[in-house]
This record gives C-alpha cells, structure tokens and sequence, in this order.
C-alpha cells in the first residue's frame, strides 16, 4: 500500500506539467523568453508581429508598433463532438 500512496504524487505531477504546458501553447507568449504575461501586465507587439514582455521589452530594439494590458487570458474551445462521426 506504501507503495501505491509513494507514486501517486508523481503521477499527479506529471499530469499537471502535462495540463500546464498543453494550456501556455494556447496563450499569447512573448516571443523573446515565451513567458505568458500575467493578467494586468503590459505586452508590446511590434511591426513584425512579434510580441515582448515587459521583462524583455528593452532588449528589442525597435520601438513597438502598439502595447496593450494583458486583461485576461483566453482559451479558444473547439467543438469535435461532430468530428467523430
């Protein structure tokens, strides 16, 4: 029994690091450090796409195209339940 209650936080570890890194593809990143900005933090998108952080703002050399305050983080939700048919 010891044994059972030894590997189960391992499995619920591996099954979060699992869930945390299929949910961060889904976010915006910053395309320097692909670090998700945090809800209230500014994010600066540039001419060519690119997006950067407030941590890696200042290595970019150009000046950014727009910012905006990361308000929330979205998740697209796609239906398949007809997909299988």
């Amino acid at each position: 029994m010891a044994t059972q209650e030894h590997h189960a936080p391992d499995l619920e570890l591996a099954l979060l690091r699992r869930g945390v890194d299929e949910r961060s593809d889904e976010f915006e990143h910053c395309t320097r450090c692909r670090r998700t900005p945090l809800i209230g933090e500014r994010i600066y998108q540039y001419a060519d796409g690119k997006l950067a952080c407030e941590l890696c703002r200042h290595d970019v050399r150009s000046e950014p195209a727009a910012s905006r305050i990361v308000h929330a983080h979205t998740i697209r939700i796609i239906d398949q339940r007809g997909a299988a048919a």
